[in-house]
């Protein structure tokens, strides 16, 4: 009887071992989704992007399928597929957090910048409630995750092709603030203050549009914050 229940032991002992190994037990912490164009995939060969910065702030892993370049709209279904389509970038899950960007590309090679009213408005109405933006962060938001949407950074006092966008993101980063304050469940995230000294490039790379390393870390600092209090 003796070694009967000895085996019994060992079998039952082994089985739950079984489970355990094919059901890893969870990180502690947020699982966590970032989307969008090079503001966020920039230095990620560095190690610094902001999705591993996030992390590594956090202490947890984070998905990274943002893709430079990616806009809400671009018509060539097998590069939409790739994720330069902002939308297509949603994989897995389920996810606590979706953090996000997306505008700047849209605006400067859909519109150049200038005449972008039209644009403007298929991307976010006025009023924040309509247009690509807001449909896909009401989609996010169906899935149970909180949402978290950046904009941009500027540089003062320094002359750059994002600087010359800088009035029509003012009006996006108003918009996206009217379509967040509408939702506890979805934080927007200016970046348009975070450069605050005139002249001040160690922000940027080189080209003065994507964030350098320090830049990202910032970046991805603001983002904590809203996830951490």
């Amino acid at each position: 009887m003796i070694w009967r229940t000895t085996l019994l032991t060992l079998m039952t002992l082994t089985l739950a071992l079984t489970v355990a190994l094919s059901h890893p037990a969870r990180a502690e912490g947020p699982r966590i989704l970032v989307m969008g164009d090079s503001l966020m995939a920039m230095n990620r060969l560095l190690g610094g992007s902001v999705a591993q910065a996030l992390g590594d702030t956090l202490g947890v892993p984070v998905q990274d399928q943002s893709v430079p370049g990616a806009r809400h709209f671009f018509g060539v279904p097998l590069l939409n597929a790739a994720g330069l389509k902002i939308s297509a970038q949603l994989t897995g899950g389920p996810w606590d957090y979706v953090v996000l960007n997306g505008y700047g590309n849209d605006l400067m090679f859909g519109c150049g910048c200038g005449l972008c009213t039209r644009m403007m408005n298929r991307l976010i109405s006025p009023d924040g409630t309509a247009g690509a933006i807001p449909d896909l962060v009401t989609k996010l938001r169906a899935t149970g995750a909180r949402v978290i949407y950046t904009g941009y950074l500027r540089t003062p006092g320094v002359m750059s092709p994002v600087e010359s966008c800088g009035p029509l993101g003012d009006e996006m980063d108003h918009r996206l603030t009217l379509m967040a304050d509408r939702d506890p469940g979805i934080s927007f995230v200016l970046l348009s203050d975070l450069v605050t000294q005139d002249g001040d490039r160690s922000y940027h790379g080189i080209d003065m549009v994507h964030p350098s390393v320090k830049g990202s870390r910032a970046i991805a600092a603001r983002i904590a914050a809203l996830i951490t209090k």
